[in-house]
C-alpha cells in the first residue's frame, strides 16, 4: 500500500471523529493505543516503521475475518531469530570504518531504539561457500595426517570472525551461536577434496576431537557455541566446500564418537541433526529412532530449498521430546522484494515456528554488491541481508527477520492463533508479558481484519502483500 493510500485511510478515520472508535480502530496521535503496530509494505514505501494508527480493543461490529489469539494454549519456547555470520560477512563488517561498524552492529543486535535485536547466529566451522577461500582448522600437505589434532588452530578466524563476534556479544551478551561445518579436513575424506567426498570411518574419533577443540578454542575467546550441527547439507556434495554424509553414518558418528566424547569432555553444546532440506524428514527420524544415538541429540535442523515446512511437524510428531530448528534460507539476488517478503515471512517466520521451530535463520548476513565474497564453486547470487559497498543497504532478509527479532525476545513462547483466509500469522508471549502477533497478508489487495484477545477485538488493516507486527 502506497503512503498516499495509508494517509487517505488515516484522514478518512480522522474525519469520522478525532476520538470516536471506528470498528475498533481510530486515528489520534495524541491518544494512547492498546496495540503498537509496525509495518513493512511490498513496494518498500514503509519499511519496519511504527505506525501512528490507534488500535484499541473493543467490540467491533463487522464481518471481517478474525484472528483469535489464545495465550492459554502454549507450544515451544523460542531461542531467537537471525542469520549466518559467514566468513565473508565478518570480513566485510570488519573492514568498515569503526564508527560505521559500531552503528551497524548496534542496529542489528540491539533491540533498543531502531535496532532489530538479532538474537541467534550461525557460523561456519571452517569455511563455508560464502568465505573468500576454502579452509579448515587443520589443513595439511598432501599425504600428511594428524589424528590427534595436534595442529588444530582457529587462526584464520582470528582476523575478522572472532573480533566481530566479540563486539556482537558485547551488545547482545545472551546471543545463541550455532556452529556448522561445511567439510572436515580433506585428509579425513574419501576424495581428499573440499568438494564432496565422505568422512572416512577411521577418522570418526579424530573428527570428534576436531569439533571439541573448536568449541574449546572459541570458549577461550569468550564465545560460547550453544549448539552445532554435524554437517551442513549432508546430502549436497556439489557445493564448495561440502561433505556427503548419509543418515546411517551420521548416527554411527554420533553414538560412537561425538556423543561419548562430548560426555567425557563435559561439553554442554547441543548436538543437532541433519541441517538440510525438508523433503527428507526420514533422515533425522531414522537417527532419532536409534536408541544409542538419540540420547546425545538435542534436535533436528532444516532448510527449505526442497520439501514443505510441515515436515518439521512430521519429525516433531515422531519424536516430540526433541527440538526443531530452522537454520538456513537464501534470497537469490537481485530478488523481488515484494514476493520475497511475503514468502519468507509467511513460510519461515510464521510457517517454521507454527511447525515447532525454536528459531528462524536467514542465510548470509552481509555481501558486497557482487554477492561476494564466496569460494570458487560457491554461491554466486546469494543476496545478503545487508549489502556493504562500503555504505550499507538493507535488503529484504533484514526486514523479514526484524519483524520477529525486534519483538520476540529469547524465552518467548509460541501461543495459539488461528489462520483466517490468506492472513498467515503466528503469536507469541514474551518473557516481559507482551503478546506479539505477526501477520502476512497473502492477498493482493488490502485486507481489514479483527484481532481478538481475551474476549475483546481490534480492527487492523494491511495492504496486499504487507507484513505487520502487532504488540500489546
Amino acid at each position: 500500500m502506497k503512503k498516499s493510500i495509508i494517509f487517505a485511510f488515516t484522514l478518512a478515520l480522522a474525519a469520522c471523529s478525532a476520538t470516536k472508535t471506528i470498528t475498533g480502530t481510530h486515528q489520534n496521535t495524541d491518544a494512547a493505543s492498546d496495540v503498537a503496530f509496525w509495518l513493512t509494505t511490498g513496494d518498500r514505501s514503509v519499511l519496519l516503521e511504527k505506525q501512528t494508527t490507534v488500535l484499541n480493543f473493543g467490540d467491533p461490529k463487522n464481518s471481517n475475518p478474525t484472528i483469535t489469539v489464545d495465550e492459554s494454549q502454549k507450544f515451544q519456547s523460542i531461542d531467537g531469530f537471525g542469520y549466518t555470520l559467514t566468513g565473508g560477512s565478518a570480513g566485510l563488517i570488519s573492514a568498515m570504518n569503526p564508527a560505521a561498524q559500531d552503528s551497524l552492529l548496534q542496529n542489528l543486535f540491539s533491540a533498543k531504539g531502531n535496532g532489530i535485536g538479532v538474537s541467534y547466529l550461525r557460523v561456519s566451522i571452517g569455511a563455508s561457500d560464502m568465505s573468500a577461500d576454502t579452509f579448515t582448522y587443520n589443513d595439511l600437505p598432501a599425504g600428511q595426517t594428524d589424528a590427534e589434532q595436534a595442529k588444530f588452530s582457529i587462526i584464520k578466524d582470528m582476523a575478522a570472525l572472532v573480533p566481530v563476534l566479540k563486539k556482537i556479544i558485547a551488545i547482545q551478551p545472551k546471543i545463541k551461536i550455532l556452529g556448522s561445518p561445511w567439510s572436515a579436513p580433506t585428509w579425513m575424506k574419501t576424495n581428499n577434496s573440499f568438494k564432496g567426498g565422505s568422512l572416512k570411518p577411521e577418522y570418526y574419533q579424530s573428527y570428534a576431537k576436531y569439533l571439541v577443540k573448536y568449541i574449546e578454542a572459541m570458549k577461550a575467546q569468550g564465545i560460547v557455541i550453544d549448539a552445532l550441527t554435524i554437517q551442513n547439507e549432508p546430502l549436497h556434495p556439489g557445493n564448495v566446500p561440502s561433505m556427503y554424509m548419509e543418515a546411517k553414518d551420521q548416527a554411527i558418528f554420533i553414538k560412537t564418537a561425538l556423543g561419548p566424547l562430548f560426555k567425557t569432555s563435559g561439553i554442554k553444546t547441543k548436538i543437532i541433526l541433519y541441517d538440510h532440506n525438508a523433503d527428507r524428514p526420514d533422515y533425522p527420524i531414522s537417527i532419532l529412532n536409534d536408541a544409542e544415538a538419540k540420547p546425545y541429540v538435542d534436535g533436528s535442523a532444516f532448510h527449505l530449498y526442497a520439501g514443505k515446512i510441515s515436515a518439521l511437524s512430521t519429525v516433531h510428531d515422531a519424536h516430540p521430546d526433541k527440538n526443531l530448528y530452522f537454520t538456513e534460507q537464501w534470497v537469490g539476488g537481485p530478488g523481488k522484494f515484494d514476493e520475497d517478503l511475503k514468502w519468507h515471512v509467511s513460510t519461515l517466520i510464521i510457517g517454521a515456528t507454527r511447525n515447532w521451530s525454536r528459531n528462524v535463520l536467514e542465510w548470509n548476513l552481509a555481501a558486497d554488491p557482487s554477492y561476494g565474497p564466496h569460494t570458487v564453486g560457491g554461491c554466486v547470487t546469494c543476496l545478503g541481508a545487508i549489502t556493504v559497498s562500503p555504505a550499507v543497504t538493507k535488503n529484504v532478509a533484514y526486514y523479514v527477520i526484524g519483524h520477529a527479532s525486534k519483538f520476540v525476545s529469547p524465552g518467548s513462547v509460541r501461543i495459539a492463533s488461528n489462520i483466517s483466509g490468506d492472513l498467515q500469522n503466528v503469536a507469541f508471549k514474551t518473557p516481559e508479558g507482551k503478546t506479539v502477533l505477526i501477520v502476512a497478508n497473502g492477498n493482493r489487495s488490502e485486507q481489514s481484519f479483527n484481532i481478538q484477545s481475551k474476549g475483546k477485538a481490534v480492527t487492523a488493516v494491511l495492504a496486499g502483500g504487507a507484513v505487520g507486527t502487532f504488540v500489546w
